[in-house]
């Protein structure tokens, strides 16, 4: 069985405010924080953190004594952490969301920190690495997830060294959708790694022309170029790939282009060129793509249109005009058309997730271990579902109060039970359905959902309840994005083994 870790707790971050410390004194947290431990209030927050490592029997021996150290048993003193957040934008245009529904939390990284500082001991060294959307204001991001306060506190009061790394190495400005200037960043300090996967690409063998992709940027040519001739490439953190432990740090949220977000999505940020990234195949269906559904004369025009525009504003040209067109647009048609492969029918981006995972599963310092018949690296998922997304996500969702944080050491495990809290069907889910069901290169232990173990911690003295997954379809289902509405929906003739 592989465990999920399950804490519930208030569906709130109010009157917490960085650095998010605990509020209170935890036996293991002693040596680390000393009387820091009790200054603010009690954060009920770190505490659901802590329930949900407990719940994955870490350390399970010395649970309740100040040797507990849970990232112990994953990583050894010396060795160094690297937490991964989701920061994939500075701000929430939604009118019925907030920032706290887009990004990971700063009171889930601040624990998920400490614990970590625990593990690797004063030799040791722990880092946040994120490669945000490439308009995004990271230092906007660092103010308003208290991160500069939370580094601040590990070097004044505890002596240590929490480094933050933007692992872009290019930021733009948008205005009215059009890319309008670029700025070249420093990157990651230790560089990037080119991983081809070849054979083992979830693209190889799928039919999709290599032609039709696009990526992140104006310019189709680097997308197609790395997923040609059996090569496909992608070009990700050195920082992560030497890192000991890999702490996965999703937010619960839908996700216009994968349905969901969560763990496996997440790991999008671990790339330096998110222009390798296939995001959808151009044109309709009938034509070989997955840009929009159907074949109607609109999206068609508007497709092809959009082909022309990609070459001249590659350029820097024609910006003024087609944001003219873009308002046009919004005034006859609004915003809720699907566009740009944000559906139920994409069957791209899915493929692209779920490469860059067996990426980072079966790579390590030296290099690519597909070779291997399990993964070679330790990866923990914790998801922050506090305030979760729902609606138009990942970018522009609603709000969800769910309460609750996840923990689990399978990707799949977890995404399973946050799957399953929104109300969705994991069978609709492509990148869940084919990572369970690979033959190969297997990022998970995960083969159905009944090999899934759910341990709910209710309590500070560790007062356990196992849970069937079945039991967490509670009947108020999260509203899928646009392009999925309809077609995600966890359908009551699901639970008895049957898809819909």
């Amino acid at each position: 069985m592989t465990r999920v870790g399950i804490s519930r707790t208030e569906p709130s971050y109010s009157n917490l405010s960085p650095p998010f410390g605990p509020g209170r004194m935890y036996p293991e947290l002693v040596s680390l924080l000393g009387d820091s431990a009790l200054t603010g209030p009690n954060n009920h927050v770190y505490s659901a953190v802590r329930r949900s490592l407990a719940g994955l029997a870490l350390d399970a021996d010395h649970f309740g004594s100040e040797n507990w150290n849970p990232l112990g048993d994953l990583v050894s003193p010396g060795g160094r952490v690297i937490l991964k957040p989701n920061f994939i934008r500075h701000f929430n245009p939604c009118r019925e969301g907030t920032l706290e529904s887009v990004v990971t939390h700063g009171s889930i990284i601040r624990a998920l920190a400490d614990y970590a500082f625990i593990a690797v001991g004063d030799s040791g060294s722990v880092a946040i690495a994120e490669a945000p959307q490439h308009d995004c204001d990271f230092n906007e991001i660092r103010a308003s997830t208290g991160l500069d306060k939370i580094v601040d506190f590990g070097r004044s009061h505890l002596g240590r060294e929490l480094e933050v790394i933007d692992l872009r190495r290019e930021v733009v400005e948008y205005r009215e959708g059009t890319i309008v200037s670029r700025r070249v960043l420093d990157g990651d300090p230790a560089g990037y790694r080119l991983i081809n996967l070849g054979p083992h690409s979830y693209f190889e063998g799928a039919g999709l022309d290599p032609n039709r992709f696009r990526g992140a940027d104006y310019d189709p040519g680097p997308t197609s170029e790395h997923h040609q001739g059996g090569r496909h490439e992608y070009l990700l953190s050195e920082t992560v790939l030497r890192a000991d432990l890999v702490v996965n740090i999703p937010k619960i949220k839908t996700h216009k282009k994968t349905g969901v977000t969560l763990a496996l999505k997440n790991l999008v940020g671990i790339n330096g060129d998110k222009n390798l990234l296939p995001h959808h195949c151009v044109g309709s269906e009938s034509e070989g793509g997955d840009e929009f559904p159907g074949s109607n004369w609109i999206d068609r025009t508007r497709s092809r249109a959009t082909e022309v525009a990609r070459q001249w504003l590659a350029r820097g040209s024609w910006t003024g005009l087609v944001r003219l067109v873009r308002r046009a647009e919004s005034t006859l048609r609004g915003n809720a058309f699907i566009r740009s492969g944000n559906w139920y029918g994409n069957k791209t981006t899915w493929r692209m997730c779920l490469d860059l995972n067996t990426c980072l599963y079966y790579n390590d310092k030296s290099g690519e271990r597909f070779d291997s018949k399990e993964p070679v690296r330790k990866v923990l998922s914790v998801a922050d579902g506090i305030i979760a997304g729902e609606g138009e996500g990942p970018l522009s969702p609603r709000d969800r109060p769910l309460g609750v944080v996840l923990a689990s050491l399978d990707p799949i495990a977890l995404d399973l039970v946050a799957v399953r809290l929104m109300g969705f069907d994991e069978h609709k889910i492509p990148k869940i359905r084919e990572a369970m069901a690979a033959r190969s290169l297997r990022i998970t232990s995960v083969e159905r959902v009944e090999d899934v173990e759910i341990i709910e911690v209710s309590d500070e003295s560790l007062l356990i309840h196992e849970q069937p997954l079945e039991t967490l379809n509670d009947g108020r289902g999260f509203t899928a994005h646009t392009g999925w509405r309809g077609h995600l929906e966890f359908r009551m003739e699901n639970m008895e083994g049957q898809v819909s």
